[in-house]
């Protein structure tokens, strides 16, 4: 089990208010990747837990007081799952800042319609809040989340007439070349998303980005964008 951080936020707090937010001032920013290599139960394996390592070695946490995806500390790291908490933890503490997350987490990850359903709602209010709360005007969040909860046609599917993935909420869907779906086997791409006005609804660039590490973690994956993921003997990752 993984220890929850002293002094750790919840998102239901960060986002009371949201949906009687009447302001509008998206963020500067806001970058989005999925969680490590999953192992059995609610851990990452061997090669999840190298991969948060990674990331804040090598993408996300403070190196000579920036990063190489930005260069002041980012306004906050929020997290979903208990898998999403592990991967961000390194991050957060290179920054020796706390993580935005929500008691939800604290429930075994389900593949199931009701399990869905209450992670649908927490998509929904961190969305309206990014979106609607001018403290994120201008700033940076990075959203470390679940790939089905991301994109995925399968699950807008199982809730159909409600927006239930990022894609949808964050209106990635009208932009062109943004992916439908986030192939399960790519756990090595950041999406970055850039608002260029105050009152944007919709990002003004879309781009996708691989993680490609140097040593010592350049034996992690970083296969292509959907392309099957090589995972070394032993990893026990499921």
């Amino acid at each position: 089990m993984i220890l929850l951080r002293a002094g750790l936020f919840s998102l239901a707090t960060l986002l009371i208010g949201a949906f009687s937010a009447e302001a509008v001032a998206a963020p500067a920013r806001v970058i989005i990747l999925r969680h490590g290599e999953k192992g059995g139960g609610e851990t990452l394996c061997s090669v999840g837990k190298e991969r948060a390592e990674a990331l804040a070695a090598q993408y996300l946490g403070k190196v000579d007081g920036a990063s190489l995806l930005f260069d002041r500390p980012p306004a906050a790291f929020l997290a979903m799952t208990l898998h999403t908490l592990e991967t961000a933890t390194p991050i957060v503490d290179a920054w020796d800042m706390d993580l935005k997350t929500d008691p939800l987490m604290l429930e075994p990850a389900k593949n199931d319609h009701s399990f869905n359903a209450k992670l649908n709602l927490m998509n929904q209010r961190v969305a309206n809040d990014l979106l609607t709360n001018p403290k994120w005007h201008g700033k940076t969040v990075v959203l470390v989340w679940e790939h089905y909860h991301i994109a995925s046609e399968e699950l807008e599917s199982q809730f159909p007439g409600q927006q239930v993935t990022l894609r949808q909420l964050l209106h990635l869907d009208q932009l062109p070349d943004v992916p439908k779906t986030w192939p399960n086997p790519n756990y090595d791409y950041f999406w970055i998303l850039h608002y260029d006005q105050p009152d944007a609804t919709v990002p003004s660039s879309f781009r996708m980005m691989k993680q490609v590490f140097t040593a010592p973690y350049n034996n992690l994956p970083m296969n292509d964008w959907g392309q099957p993921e090589n995972l070394p003997p032993g990893s026990g990752c499921t």
